[in-house]
């Protein structure tokens, strides 16, 4: 980086870390580093191992966004994940992605399950994101069998979104579930490209949350995207949420800057469960954290230390399960 880069560079974290604390986490002399791509199951897409989650961008400003997305690209990032129900970061990220669109891949969801109010989700998610097509196009939160009902059924969503996949509007097609059972009757009533769920260590030791969608969809060959990798624990009540350094996050981080080794080995624990890419909380630290340590994730797998690790903390945490 020359001088007047620097300074300029210097001169803009300042600006954002005045009205934005979250941003002050940026490090101006930080460099591009080359990372490693994995291959998103059957998609074909060579991704690396981070997704930058919509909500990093949400509610913090577009200044802080597009310093956000512009670290994240430099640092390797090439998929973006965002959704309507994600307050104002389908505006915010597709601003900050303008100069960056053919270069990353793009995944958008939509919580709606008929065809015809999906449509109209769709058309405005493709404005504010300032873009002609997904790569990924996702059904939200499938979280119960009415939701299966209606999205398969007359007038259903997956009308629309198989339609718009033969159409080339969307590339592939997933969706996201907290709820094992209901995603496991996903898979059986079409053959998705991806999945999103929760593959996290304390979950699995509390009812193995996690195992057998992981499992079925490696046998189909899916991309397994995994959310909540570093999520510690419910919070306590909402004012410990709003007085954390996570108020973004609905379920409490393991905080990275008190207990690394503890986050490092969550992470493990995620991508031995099978994940082919992770998706941290919606905040720049937990999101930093994650991309600054992959190589060390990945180059140094899961072992018996860290599972020790993890079996104490479960100890401590084992009443504050954040799925029931």
């Amino acid at each position: 980086m020359n001088r007047r880069n620097f300074i300029q560079k210097t001169a803009t974290i300042a600006a954002i870390g005045a009205v934005n604390p979250i941003a002050r986490a940026l490090d101006a002399n930080s460099e591009p580093v080359v990372k490693p791509k994995r291959t998103l199951g059957k998609t074909g897409f060579e991704i690396f191992p981070v997704v930058y989650g919509g909500i990093v961008s949400m509610n913090d400003g577009q200044p802080a966004s597009d310093h956000y997305v512009s670290w994240a690209v430099d640092h390797g990032i090439n998929y973006f994940d965002v959704a309507p129900s994600y307050g104002d970061a389908q505006e915010k990220l597709g601003n900050s992605l303008k100069p960056h669109r053919d270069k990353i891949f793009l995944a958008c969801k939509t919580g709606q399950r008929l065809a015809d109010k999906a449509e109209t989700e769709f058309t405005k998610s493709l404005e504010l994101l300032h873009t002609g097509h997904f790569d990924v196009y996702q059904l939200h939160n499938l979280h119960q069998q009415s939701d299966l009902d209606q999205a398969f059924g007359p007038g259903g969503v997956m009308t629309l979104m198989t339609k718009l996949k033969q159409d080339g509007r969307v590339r592939k097609l997933g969706f996201s579930a907290h709820n094992e059972e209901i995603a496991l009757k996903a898979l059986a009533l079409y053959d998705f490209d991806t999945v999103m769920f929760p593959l996290n260590w304390m979950m699995t030791r509390h009812n193995r949350m996690g195992v057998a969608i992981s499992a079925e969809a490696g046998k189909r060959g899916m991309g397994i995207l995994a959310i909540k990798p570093l999520t510690h624990r419910a919070w306590l009540n909402e004012d410990e949420r709003k007085n954390s350094a996570y108020p973004k996050a609905w379920c409490k981080p393991i905080d990275s800057s008190t207990n690394r080794d503890l986050a490092i080995s969550a992470l493990k624990h995620t991508f031995n469960m099978g994940a082919d890419l992770i998706i941290p909380h919606g905040d720049f630290k937990s999101f930093s954290f994650a991309v600054e340590n992959i190589r060390e994730v990945l180059n140094n797998p899961l072992t018996a230390k860290d599972t020790a690790l993890l079996d104490k903390e479960f100890e401590q945490v084992k009443d504050r399960p954040f799925f029931t």
